[in-house]
């Protein structure tokens, strides 16, 4: 990369530097719970670990996670719909998912939304409903059970907080709306309801098969009981319907390059989607008792989809289920905090059910060609799994001196799958049609992830923190890789991580470098089509993180975020179909695919009187396309977002322009073992003007 490039990120981040969401000329630091579970400043946290609070989140649409998540040094988000899909890598963590969210620990107010076996939905997640975000990166942390890649909590508002009332409405290009009431307040002296309705709709039409749109409802309940203990519940019903569209090849991306529409997808699955019902229940109670607090909590969550993917339809006849608790205690001592709990989460999919594609296009040799519809045909399969994850955790945050903290701690959990398959027919890609399936299949697995952290956060003065980590986390496979691979392992990353990190009133940055070591990393196949996934040998991982804000006076501030990562396969023999046949090649020595070693990005933001102006922009640099390295991918320069408000008394006008001059990239560009190209178009142009009412 070229030097010029850099200079005004080097020169938006000299000497200084906060967290790149630091919006505001005060700049006060954040809280997190996330790495501890221990409310601390995030300088004091001995961890890579950003929040975007609520003055950052209010001037963004927040449609989609990733419009909160795209300024983080080591974050890459993207969604392919634009509606609640993302796809999501930390570190390179969740590198392995063709969609959605593995390897990295999802929460929302300390209740799980990632399931024992790793992956995360987040269809029933009402974005217009988020305090704040928390993002603790790599291993060493006490929320993330069977995820190495680290953790991202979700902390909505809070039924007692009637601040957050608000009515909004948003309309936009792409036949864009966005609608969301909060209303609740105080019912007697010790209670509190709020009441919660959003809906947003997006027809995407630049590009076929790509509308998405969802209605969100919940009810939160707070009891005040005796002395300083809360009771907050929850209870949520989500409809969300999305369709995908699928990747293109060289000279569909060709044809999108040049009028910014794409047409058709090159593969003969034109009709993904995802279809889902979600009912979700959480309640948290708060105990205080002198020097000890309880923390249970409890939670359930019930969803049917349909979700036409990859040569089948997913359509259940059962609701699958997850239920569990989290039973967190603290104990402050003299010298410190003691944190410890347990934590235990079943998840049920009874008669799960496959089916092939009822209207395809078809050769005379019953090779699909082309789907017609997502209309069901005959059954595929029939399928029972069931997934259960027992852990225990413990850390003591020792503080000998008004300089130090150490934490010390482990995390121990036990996951147990259970599968049992009948599969009456299946896709062969050889083939390019269904043929005789494998019959009845059943799968028991047990995975044991000990996770253990010692780390120290050291105040050197002036208000700069030095910080230094050692942890280890260990990735559990998803059931669906185990039922494809029964013989994979999980993976195992050890980190060592130091870092500064600054606050000041007028600027404030982090600083870190990390070598993660990676035993049996789980990597992703593609093969004409066929994603499969192997363990990696071993897998090395450096990086370098740096992100900040300055204010400049006069309501200016200047910000900006960098991050090199240099990722190889130590030891790597990727399996190659030849023909009917299988072959390795090894790939020790190569870089992993799609992690560009260098991402970086700036902003400005101006705020005087009622007006709020920020204009960011994000670049990531060139990648390879595939694990043997024989093809690179350009990457992208500079993509603008710009936000804009005005606020007389309890009116609030803003105006949000995504992709400001309408650059055509690839957000994803692969290349499979067969030589075949495929690219993800970035969606064009986006404005949305929304009106906002505040009650109080």
């Amino acid at each position: 990369m070229q030097v010029f490039r850099l200079a005004p990120i080097t020169a938006a981040l000299f000497g200084t530097a906060l967290s790149c969401h630091a919006q505001t000329l005060v700049q006060l630091d954040e809280v997190s719970v996330t790495a501890t579970r221990e409310a601390r400043a995030t300088a004091d946290v001995p961890q890579a670990i950003s929040v975007i609070g609520r003055s950052a989140l209010a001037q963004k649409k927040m449609y989609n996670l990733k419009e909160a998540l795209e300024e983080i040094p080591g974050v890459m988000v993207d969604s392919k719909n634009g509606g609640f899909d993302a796809r999501l890598i930390i570190r390179g963590a969740g590198l392995k998912a063709p969609y959605g969210i593995r390897e990295i620990m999802v929460l929302r107010d300390g209740v799980p939304l990632t399931d024992p076996d790793s992956f995360t939905r987040l269809d029933f997640v009402d974005t217009q409903d988020i305090e704040r975000i928390e993002v603790a990166k790599g291993p060493g942390n006490l929320f993330a059970s069977g995820s190495a890649g680290g953790a991202i909590q979700v902390i909505s508002k809070s039924v007692f907080d009637d601040s957050a009332n608000s009515a909004r409405i948003g309309l936009g290009t792409q036949s864009t709306e966005n609608y969301h009431l909060r209303y609740g307040g105080m019912i007697s002296d010790t209670q509190a309801l709020a009441l919660t309705v959003s809906h947003r709709n997006q027809d995407n039409d630049w590009r076929h098969w790509n509308s998405f749109s969802t209605t969100q409802t919940s009810i939160k309940h707070g009891w005040m009981l005796s002395g300083d203990d809360t009771l907050e519940s929850e209870l949520s019903y989500a409809e969300a319907d999305m369709q995908l569209p699928g990747s293109m090849d060289e000279s569909l991306f060709n044809a999108y390059l040049h009028d910014g529409r794409q047409r058709d997808t090159d593969d003969p699955w034109k009709h993904s989607g995802r279809y889902s019902k979600v009912w979700f229940f959480n309640t948290r109670l708060e105990m205080v008792r002198g020097d000890f607090s309880f923390k249970p909590r409890f939670y359930y969550n019930t969803w049917h989809h349909y979700h036409p993917v990859t040569g089948l339809i997913n359509d259940p006849s059962s609701w699958v289920s997850n239920i569990g608790t989290d039973l967190e205690g603290h104990w402050r001592h003299t010298d410190g905090t003691l944190v410890a709990g347990v934590s235990i989460r079943r998840e049920k999919a009874p008669d799960q059910k496959k089916y092939e594609y009822r209207d395809v296009r078809t050769l005379p040799s019953g090779r699909i060609l082309a789907t017609l519809s997502d209309a069901r045909g005959d059954l595929a399969s029939t399928s029972d799994s069931e997934s259960l994850l027992t852990g225990l955790y413990v850390q003591e945050s020792w503080r000998p001196g008004e300089r130090w903290i150490v934490d010390s701690g482990l995390r121990y959990d036990v996951i147990e799958m259970e599968n049992t398959t009948d599969e009456i027919t299946q896709y062969s890609w050889a083939l390019g049609r269904y043929v005789a399936g494998d019959g009845y299949e059943h799968t028991k697995k047990t995975f044991r992830l000990p996770a253990p952290k010692l780390a120290v956060t050291y105040k050197l003065g002036g208000g700069i923190n030095l910080f230094g980590m050692i942890a280890q986390a260990a990735q559990v496979p998803s059931s669906g890789e185990v039922s494809s691979n029964p013989s994979l392992d999980a993976s195992v990353s050890r980190n060592i991580e130091f870092g500064l990190k600054g606050r000041h009133r007028d600027w404030s940055f982090d600083a870190s470098v990390y070598h993660t070591t990676v035993r049996d990393e789980i990597v992703q196949i593609n093969t004409g089509g066929v994603t499969e996934y192997a363990n990696a040998g071993r897998t090395d991982k450096k990086g370098m993180e740096l992100s900040g804000s300055v204010n400049l006076g006069h309501g200016v501030s200047l910000g900006g975020f960098y991050a090199w990562s240099d990722y190889t396969y130590d030891a790597f023999s990727e399996p190659l179909r030849v023909g009917f046949t299988t072959v390795n090649e090894d790939r020790a020595g190569k870089r992993l695919p799609f992690i560009p070693r260098h991402q970086y990005g700036a902003h400005m933001a101006w705020t005087t009187g009622a007006w709020k102006l920020r204009l960011a922009g994000l670049s990531w640099g060139e990648y390879w396309m595939d694990n043997a390295n024989t093809q690179k991918y350009q990457g992208w320069d500079w993509v603008l977002n710009l936000s804009a408000s005005y606020q007389q008394g309890p009116h609030v006008m803003s105006v949000n322009v995504g992709n400001l001059t309408d650059k055509r990239y690839a957000v994803e560009a692969k290349k499979d073992t067969s030589g075949n190209l495929s690219y993800t178009a970035a969606a064009p142009r986006s404005v949305m003007l929304t009106y906002r009412y505040d009650f109080n």
